[in-house]
């Protein structure tokens, strides 16, 4: 069975996601499935093998190797950011016909954009923290940001992902260098209130046809908040599987994943993140491709599970094959 593990992106993101589709490449399971790892990057879709680069097709997703022609059974999607993760990609396998590991074209465009998948969450009763919405133009909203949220507060790009562009403010002076540093990753900026608590982060996926949550992990990070530094920097964030809470907490943290990803109609692995102020959760975003280097924190938490890489891999294939169309959202409360 052929499948593709397509990575790389648009984004701030591209480094992290060859990392995360080159380890699925290393550790699928070959008794199963042939891979090819292909490279997106803008207009270059090339597929990376034997040292050498050969393009897609891009008529029907296919590839012109030596001697065969390459038709792929289903897509392993590890792009973070666009055009992985906004549904963009998505929208294209559709039309070709090619089943793929991740959310559909609606999920993936709706939860990237933070201040819709927020809109959402909260009217199914999670609390999320206050927010302030702004496309580059709004200039009246923007003068006006002290007013609305108190300080400090988080300044980010509202589609992206890995804290790329992401600044904590701590006091007025600062707002128009950290709008600045986020509207240069995108058109549309998220201005977000501070919970001071514990970050708590925790991995959905559906398997054998069941929703499963995989053990709850606290995020500890050295700096003053979980950027990008931290996430990617050895030594400078402890990612702690399972998380030092109590059981209701982990419980509660589960049960709420396990509601938001049937809310919001998620397929593959799926990360929840939260702040849990010692009382109550606030969503924060969801991360529907997460990172699976060998570093990231989702496979900390299938080691946990009691899982290997490959099986973890495996799963996701196989509930990607077996699974039927789309059915609609559930749109049940929590």
């Amino acid at each position: 069975m052929n499948i593709a593990i397509v990575a790389g992106g648009d984004s701030g993101e591209y480094a992290i996601s060859m990392m995360s589709g080159k380890q699925v490449e290393e550790q699928i399971d070959r008794q199963l499935y042939q891979p090819y790892l292909i490279e997106i990057k803008g207009n270059s879709w090339i597929c990376l093998l034997d040292g050498e680069s050969y393009p897609v097709d891009k008529n029907d997703f296919t590839l012109h190797l030596p001697g065969k022609h390459i038709r792929f059974d289903m897509v392993f999607n590890s792009i973070h950011g666009s055009p992985g993760e906004n549904g963009r990609l998505q929208g294209y396998l559709d039309m070709v016909g090619i089943p793929y590991t991740s959310s559909d074209v609606v999920t993936s465009a709706i939860t990237f954009n933070k201040a819709f998948c927020k809109n959402i969450v909260a009217r199914s009763g999670v609390l999320t923290p206050k927010s302030v919405h702004l496309f580059r133009h709004d200039n009246e909203k923007i003068s006006k940001i002290s007013e609305l949220l108190s300080l400090p507060c988080f300044v980010k790009p509202n589609n992206g992902g890995s804290s790329v562009g992401m600044t904590k403010v701590s006091s007025a002076g600062h707002f128009p260098a950290a709008l600045e540093l986020a509207f240069r990753e995108d058109s549309e900026v998220l201005v977000e209130e501070f919970i001071r608590g514990r970050e708590l982060t925790c991995g959905v996926l559906r398997t054998g046809g069941a929703v499963v949550t995989l053990p709850v992990c606290e995020i500890v990070s050295k700096k003053e908040f979980f950027d990008y530094e931290a996430k990617y920097t050895a030594g400078m964030a402890e990612e702690i599987v399972p998380a030092p809470v109590s059981s209701t907490i982990a419980d509660e943290c589960s049960r709420i994943s396990a509601s938001l990803y049937k809310l919001l109609n998620c397929k593959g692995i799926v990360r929840f993140d939260y702040i849990h102020d010692n009382e109550k959760f606030y969503f924060l975003e969801v991360n529907t491709v997460p990172g699976l280097t060998a570093a990231s924190i989702v496979p900390k938490m299938i080691k946990v599970q009691g899982w290997s890489y490959t099986e973890l891999v495996t799963r996701l294939i196989e509930e990607t094959l077996r699974a039927p169309k789309s059915p609609a959202g559930d749109l049940l409360p929590l």
